[in-house]
């Protein structure tokens, strides 16, 4: 049987996995707050690939940052996944004090 700790590490790891915070959100994890806390950075890391997504419309200039940004989600969300694994509720660079979910 999985401890506590390893339960709240892979339900945070799955919040920096694509729209997988919606996996935690269905479970009784959503009530821990350290969960909780990841799902918010989740969902905005989602929402700045969604960003990027759109930008990438706009030829040229558009195609550029699009890809800083995809390239900044990556990082991103590698600091959210190793923020889970140390038990840490680190804000993730520049999106990170943008709250969604309480």
């Amino acid at each position: 049987m999985a401890t506590s700790t390893s339960d709240q590490k892979l339900m945070g790891i799955l919040c920096y996995l694509g729209f997988l915070w919606i996996i935690p959100l269905l479970t009784d994890h959503k009530n821990d707050s350290f969960v909780k806390y990841h799902i918010n950075q989740g969902i905005v890391l989602t929402l700045l690939f969604i960003a990027a997504a759109i930008i990438a419309v706009i030829p040229i200039l558009g195609w550029i940052l699009s890809f800083v940004l995809y390239v900044a989600g990556l990082v991103f969300a590698i600091m959210g996944i190793m923020n889970c694994i140390n038990l840490v509720e680190k804000p993730l660079p520049l999106i990170g004090g943008i709250q969604i979910y309480k």
